[in-house]
């Protein structure tokens, strides 16, 4: 396929994996590269230095395009800022945060600049602040979420009509069919995470992927709204914060209660029942570890036969 998404980041498949916190490593980024998307490093849980590695490492292990994930609410950003410069990166996806401060110097320094939103109104900021495309996450996705609780099907139509910019859509997304969905309401490319958290390339704990594995329907919840909106499977920490968010606890209780490294205690060492388990509603409809290359091919091959279907339909 090409169209605007394939163009910009001279990909084969307008398929971008998501630069998720301790899962989107060098190897996970390179194998969907390698497979004709666009991988993406997730920097938010790496240290500067860390990050520098990893982009040395993807740089060896692929010669197509990649990128990286920057969540600008983070402390390192202006020294991930600095190596994504210095490593003279292709790509760089920020997130979380004002997209102005950084979009200009990235673009004169030849860098492709989008940015992730969860609204029409930060689509708009984002176009403004001169980005090169725009994610249109919705209320599906996992992780850190927005506060408007937009669904995808809603959202991506949304940001179509307040905006000119390629588009990508993200949440919920982990079939063809769905693919083919979002690309219906006016998306030129998608952005899928939770299918590779449990891949095969996946830097996550083995431990988690198996939970993932197990996960049923209404088995992730946003919680955590009065800090930033976290979509989380449950487990024991899941019903603490429930429990306190129930009893009306303020943000400091709440920010206590969360403490530091759930995340990282999680997903990246395996701790099922005190870890943040970020993963997405999709969730539920993953039953296989498979590599990262299998899953972007499925998700194509099944995308390329239901639209088939539905031209000879018409």
């Amino acid at each position: 396929m090409k169209n605007r998404i394939t163009e910009l980041f001279k990909i084969k498949y307008p398929v971008i994996q998501a630069g998720m916190v301790w899962c989107s490593g060098w190897k996970l980024a390179s194998s969907v590269s390698n497979a004709g998307g666009l991988g993406l490093i997730g920097s938010g849980s790496m240290y500067p230095e860390v990050l520098r590695e990893h982009i040395r490492k993807c740089k060896k292990a692929t010669r197509n395009t990649f990128g990286v994930n920057v969540p600008l609410i983070y402390s390192h950003v202006e020294d991930h800022m600095n190596i994504l410069l210095e490593e003279k990166v292709e790509v760089v996806f920020t997130s979380a945060g004002n997209p102005k401060i950084w979009t200009s110097r990235l673009k004169e320094a030849g860098i492709k600049v989008v940015h992730v939103v969860s609204s029409v109104k930060f689509a708009v900021k984002s176009e403004e602040a001169g980005v090169d495309a725009i994610v249109a996450e919705g209320f599906e996705a996992g992780g850190h979420n927005g506060r408007e609780e937009t669904t995808t099907l809603c959202l991506v139509p949304m940001v179509r009509e307040a905006t000119g910019l390629p588009l990508i859509a993200a949440g919920g997304i982990g079939s063809g069919r769905a693919v083919l969905g979002v690309m219906a309401l006016g998306a030129e490319g998608v952005q899928i995470g939770s299918r590779f958290a449990a891949s095969i390339e996946s830097s996550a704990h083995e431990e988690f992927k198996r939970r993932i594995l197990e996960a049923k329907e209404g088995d992730t919840q946003l919680v955590l709204k009065k800090l930033t909106p976290v979509r989380i499977l449950k487990n024991k920490f899941y019903e603490r914060v429930k429990e306190a968010e129930e009893k009306g606890t303020d943000s400091n209780e709440l920010t206590q209660i969360l403490g530091k490294g759930r995340a990282k205690a999680g997903i990246f060492e395996g701790n099922l029942e005190e870890g943040e388990l970020e993963i997405g509603q999709i969730s539920a409809m993953i039953k296989q570890i498979k590599s990262a290359s299998e899953i972007l091919l499925e998700i194509w091959q099944e995308y390329s036969t239901a639209r088939d279907k539905i031209c000879r339909s018409i």
